[in-house]
């Protein structure tokens, strides 16, 4: 046994000796000799406590424990940890094994920590006490929570037998470190007990307290002493010049719920403030040498205590109660109180908390910033309108908090799913065992912020439904935006006192409306003092959500998910029209549509947000998060696009928006009976953007790094050239369309063949010479030459330099800003490879836009000397437009656009795909009407879009109102006249599609109105007469490739013809007149059975008996008809057909809506009048007629008959 111990008493040495050096260095005075008591006392001390655990016979000294300083301490030790000396293994094991799955416990060290407990922050002065407290050793100090204080205990020096320390977060540069200690401390000497005192001191109880504060003018005793239970206590308030707690006390032998017998005393002396860590509710104290102090602001009076005061508890054989007689007015009993007692009712949709106690254990932080956790997974704990900032430190899951006076409140909403346990100032949070958990890794915004939080509750005074919202509405801010595209501190903190928070400049719009204007402040006094109590927290409405701020690419997938989800091919054909187009038609009609969400159409409501970036693959303008980028169109509200660059990088909020989905669909559809099936729609996709106007945004700056902005190099080996930079104005004339083109191969480049690259060309003229950089401004400009006045420059951007595409509009002055040590950066380039297209722009030097030059937008300080620039958007006439002359030339015109589809382009567009010369590139065809001054039925022009400018720019949507600068004006064979883009073509967008499109009547005219000459509508009604039929044809044909299928069988001899279907088409061509003037209208399809009177099922047993031949041709020439069916010319259907068109049942009175056969830009010479006979009885009548009015019906319908009121008053 004695080899044994040997090696024991060896280590015991060492370990004594550590302990005694430790002991020297850390905890004597640094100017006084070894202590040998005070090292003998500290070594008893951890010996004691080492051996209490019952499991350490066979070692008297913890051998395995090492001495820690506070300063090592807080250097050394970055992880959260805990020492446990008092506690056994088994109890450690016990502890982490019960702390349940997936859950740590902090790591158990074994560090030995001694120090003075205090109250005082360092070597600071007495008034800088604030109620916190520390342990204190020669090498430092750090801050301490703990469960309980004795007053005798500061100033002492004790062993801490259970504690863990918790490092600041490295996410936060201002945080500290603090200790939690888990037991009582243990003292190192024993506790010097405070003489007892030499007699009873006189005390007054509550209700004779209260009634000394009522009349004090009538009775006044010099500095009373105050005895009685403690019911309530207050939150401890810290601000810049004040700090103080309330304390109320109660009778002995009442309940706590009487309010005539409390009594409340502040307290505010900073000596004091420790004593709310020693206050317990339900214990009993006495306060000494008490005064009245009449509360600033009000006309109410409070017991205070002052700096000789003391705190002792209640010792009912030290205390004397003070005899006092009562007057007759204290007699008279108080009034109770008027306490609300709806728990949970409701007044409208005002709702009332109920306050009550309550202790839990906390499960989960929802958010530290906020001060925002979960008890027991069931209740949500908010604790932002007290100020805990000591308290926040110490609550993580696992603690357990005791909640006097606090507010339940029910369906909050703001995003709260669970009932919210708050406090106000009048109540308190006491914790009651630490958490042995290891901390949870939150993000930063939950960590960092928390001066935020307090803005909106004690500046922006948000309710609690409000706060809660706002809380949600912040971390989706964060989780957009941080860290990636702003750092978490430029959100959440103020960039300069007075100035509010990004975060905040962001959701101040959304409460404005909600939080009435002039809503008081919160009052502390009357918060904790007042009865009734009326708080924040005492009634309150239920929220629902004001805004989300969703990803940009959960918006993106919402929408399409709404526009698939819309998506009806039955609703985009509708069959009257679908059961009678070829296979071939159907799928071209459902190639393209499109769907337009108004931001008011999400519930709740969107609210967009992101970063605007110009995108140099794409040539678009975006707005950018953390998750996806979102192109977007900006207008101003005066038809004006966006202009300045400066606005790159600025955080754009937008409440009010269009999210523009386009959908692109191939299918295959063999006719319209499949409709329903989606397995014949083989491919589909979309495009989604989304406009606004920059009058419904908030666009906040947001500090961004720039080459003005960086500082100056100090290397003198760099040359001063580097730091050169330099500018040059030009007038911008036209831009370019922005489409893939050759890119000449630089000299020295690749000897691959280069790949068509997306650039853009524009021309413009130079107005001054090179300016450079001084200081703030631009220095004078270069003298030019006579020759090199006004002269044109050629820009060509490629590259990255394509991002400025979305920002250059003709008639707008830019600055072209060059960094960099070149002489001459704007000299122009002699490449022969632009020869052809400097005469075609009738410029005089090329030069191509380099990556790292930028671009701004001219001031009017920048043209002094410049006149006033025309701003009018170049307009081609009318006239021009729509007559034969000048085919093949460059026009420019204003439009709204009335529709958009896929088609075929017109024979001269079609290109042929490389290795399918059977195969024909489909394009865009947009139907636009002109804005023409003056005329109120505007014409109509088609344009055609086709590869290279596939697909379209955004926004050339149906309801848009666009420029077109440059379109090739063509006329077709049919003497039509189309415009199509070619690569000098420039889009603009003026305005939006409104959100709701009212159409508009069809106006009522007379047919004579057609014939004048002047300003006709392209569509109108009338009400008419049909003389006769001129014709009648009823088709049976392949729904492929639209041959005649008599019997339903494909007449054409081709094996490959895959068609199984037969579609019926008809159409019938009608003389009609009103009076005024005779017209052809010609009726298809469906219309042909309203035109000849016939139900929906007398027309289908029309079809039906027209199947067999597959083909009924009746041309009527006069009274008679002449069949043209091949099969049987004299059959019934024929004949049935006949009787029926010359019958009263066709020729009769019509409503008839009609468009013009001949559209206005059909520029066919007119037929001139001829010259017909009529006879009138024996009078023969020569005169001039004109042609025939073309129509295409639109819709047929019976005339009003009028009523029998209507028709006795009508003249006879």
């Amino acid at each position: 046994m004695a080899a044994c111990r040997a090696p024991a008493s060896a280590s015991e040495q060492l370990w004594l000796e550590a302990a005694q050096t430790f002991i020297q260095e850390t905890l004597c005075l640094a100017d006084k000799e070894p202590d040998k008591q005070l090292t003998q006392s500290v070594i008893a001390c951890v010996k004691e406590t080492w051996l209490s655990q019952g499991e350490n016979q066979d070692f008297t000294l913890p051998l395995s424990y090492s001495f820690v300083s506070v300063q090592n301490l807080k250097t050394h030790q970055t992880l959260p940890c805990c020492s446990l000396l008092s506690w056994s293994s088994g109890a450690y094991q016990a502890l982490s094994q019960g702390a349940g799955p997936g859950v740590s416990v902090l790591p158990r060290k074994q560090l030995l920590l001694l120090g003075t407990l205090t109250d005082l922050p360092g070597d600071l002065e007495q008034e800088c006490r604030n109620g916190s407290l520390y342990v204190r050793d020669n090498t430092g100090t750090v801050g301490c929570e703990l469960i309980h204080l004795e007053l005798s205990w500061l100033g002492h020096l004790f062993l801490f037998p259970s504690w863990s320390y918790l490092p600041p977060d490295r996410r936060n540069a201002l945080g500290e470190g603090h200790l939690e200690l888990w037991e009582k401390p243990v003292p190192v000497f024993p506790l010097t007990v405070p003489p007892g005192l030499l007699g009873p001191i006189t005390v007054i109880y509550p209700e004779k307290a209260s009634q000394l504060l009522r009349y004090r003018k009538r009775r006044k005793i010099k500095e009373p002493n105050l005895a009685g239970k403690l019911v309530r206590l207050s939150a401890l308030l810290i601000t810049q010049s004040k700090r103080y707690f309330v304390m109320t006390l109660g009778e002995l032998s009442q309940d706590n719920s009487q309010a005539g017998s409390q009594v409340s005393i502040m307290v505010q002396v900073p000596a004091q403030m420790v004593w709310y860590r020693a206050l317990q509710p339900d214990s009993a104290y006495v306060l000494t040498k008490l005064r009245v102090t009449k509360l600033r602001g009000s006309r109410s009076c409070v017991w205070t205590t002052i700096p000789s005061s003391a705190l002792m508890p209640l010792r009912p054989e030290y205390v004397l109660e003070l005899g006092m007689p009562l007057l007759e007015a204290d007699l008279t009993p108080l009034p109770e109180p008027t306490t609300s007692k709806h728990g949970g009712g409701q007044e409208g949709l005002v709702r009332y908390s109920r306050v009550l106690h309550y202790s839990g254990t906390v499960t989960a932080v929802l958010n530290q910033s906020a001060s925002l956790y979960v008890l027991d997974e069931q209740l949500i704990l908010c604790l932002a309108y007290q100020q805990i900032h000591g308290l926040r430190r110490a609550i993580r899951p696992g603690v357990c908090v005791e909640l006097r006076d606090v507010h339940l409140l029910r369906s909050v909403g703001g995003g709260a799913s669970k009932p919210v346990l708050a406090l106000c100032l009048h109540g308190t949070a006491l914790l009651r065992r630490f958490s042995p958990l290891k901390p949870e890794t939150l993000p930063v915004f939950k960590v960092n912020g928390s001066s935020l939080y307090e803005q909106l509750v004690w500046d922006c005074h948000l309710g609690l439904p409000l706060y809660l919202w706002a809380t949600k509405a912040l971390e989706e801010l964060a989780c957009k935006l941080c860290p990636h595209v702003l750092r978490c501190h430029q959100l959440l903190k103020q960039p300069a006192p007075g100035k509010p928070s990004l975060a905040l400049q962001l959701l101040a719009p959304s409460w404005d409306a909600l939080v009435p204007p002039g809503s008081p402040a919160r009052h502390a006094y009357s918060e904790i003092l007042e009865e009734p109590h009326s708080c924040p927290h005492h009634k309150y409405t239920p929220l629902q959500t004001p805004h989300q701020f969703p990803t940009l690419l959960a918006l993106a997938e919402e929408g399409q998910r709404r526009a698939w989800a819309a998506f009806d091919p039955k609703a985009l054909v509708p069959l009257p029209e679908a059961a009678h187009l070829t296979s071939c038609q159907l799928n071209r009609h459902l190639a393209w549509s499109w769907l337009c969400l108004p931001s008011h159409v999400f519930q709740p409501a969107q609210v967009l947000l992101g970063v605007l970036v110009a995108s140099s693959r794409k040539g678009c303008l975006q707005l950018r998060d953390l998750r996806a980028s979102l192109p977007c169109m900006p207008l101003t509200e005066n038809s004006q696009p966006l202009t300045d660059p400066k606005l790159i990088g600025c955080l754009v909020r937008v409440e009010k928006f269009q999210l523009v989905i386009e959908r692109e669909v191939r299918s295959s559809f063999p006719s319209w009976e499949e409709l329903g099936l989606a397995s014949f729609i083989q491919k589909k996709q979309a495009r989604v953007y989304v406009q606004f106007y920059l009058a419904d945004a908030l666009i906040l700056p947001v500090p961004r790094v720039t080459f003005d902005s960086e500082p100056p190099q100090t290397d003198d080996s760099c040359p001063e050239g580097l730091h050169m930079v330099q500018s040059r104005l030009f007038l911008l004339s036209h831009k370019e369309a922005l489409m893939k083109r050759n890119v000449c191969v630089l000299p020295g480049g690749s000897l691959r063949p280069p790949k068509p690259s997306l650039s853009f060309h524009v021309s413009g003229t130079w107005l001054c010479g090179t300016q450079k950089k001084e200081g703030s401004g631009w220095g004078p400009p270069e003298t030019l030459g006579a020759e090199n006045k006004d002269q044109k420059v050629f820009l060509v951007f490629c590259g990255s330099s394509v991002r400025w595409f979305p920002f250059l509009y003709p008639n707008q002055v830019y600055r072209l800003v060059a960094p960099g040590p070149s002489t001459s950066p704007f000299e122009a380039e002699r490449s022969s490879a632009w020869h052809r297209s400097l005469e075609l722009a009738d410029c005089a030097s090329c030069l191509t836009v380099q990556e790292a030059w930028t671009l701004e937008l001219g001031s009017s300080q920048d043209l002094p000397s410049v006149l006033e620039i025309s701003k009018a958007l170049p307009e081609s006439p009318l006239a021009h437009l729509l007559s034969d002359n000048f085919p093949s030339s460059l026009v420019s015109f204003s439009a709204e656009i009335l529709s958009r589809i896929l088609c075929e382009p017109p024979l001269a567009l079609r290109r042929i795909k490389p290795g399918n010369t059977r195969a024909i590139k489909s394009g865009v065809k947009l139907t636009v009407a002109l804005e023409t001054d003056g005329q109120e039925y505007p014409p109509h022009l088609d344009v055609y879009i086709e590869d290279p400018h596939l697909p379209p720019p955004m926004g050339l949507l149906p309801g848009a109102r666009v420029h077109f600068s440059q379109l090739e004006k063509k006329i077709s064979r049919s003497h039509v006249v189309y415009c199509c883009f070619r690569p000098s073509t420039s889009v603009q967008v003026l305005s939006f599609p409104p959100e709701t499109r009212a159409r508009a009547p069809l106006p009522h005219i007379h047919l004579a109105e057609l014939l004048q000459g002047g300003p006709a509508p392209f569509q109108a009604t009338a009400s008419c007469h049909i003389v006769f039929v001129l014709s009648l044809q009823i088709l049976w044909v392949c729904a492929h490739c639209a041959s005649v299928c008599p019997q339903g069988k494909c007449s054409r001899q081709d094996p490959c013809c895959p068609a199984q279907r037969a579609i019926s088409q008809a159409s019938v061509r009608l003389l009609v007149e009103d009076g005024t003037a005779e017209a052809t209208v010609t009726c298809r399809n469906h219309h042909v059975a309203t035109a000849l009177g016939l139900s929906p099922s007398e027309w289908t047993s029309v079809l039906e008996c027209a199947r067999g031949p597959g083909r009924v041709a009746l041309q009527f020439r006069g009274p008679g008809a002449q069949t043209e069916c091949p099969g049987n010319p004299q059959g019934p259907l024929a004949m049935l057909l006949w009787t029926l068109c010359t019958s009263p049942v066709v020729l009769r009175p019509i409503e008839l809506s009609f468009a013009l056969e001949r559209r206005p830009s059909d520029i066919t010479p007119l037929e001139p009048p001829r010259l017909q006979q009529f006879q009138c009885g024996e009078l023969s009548l020569l005169t001039k007629v004109h042609a025939r009015l073309r129509l295409v019906c639109l819709s047929l319908q019976e005339p009003e008959l009028p009523s029998p009121a209507q028709a006795a008053a009508a003249p006879s």
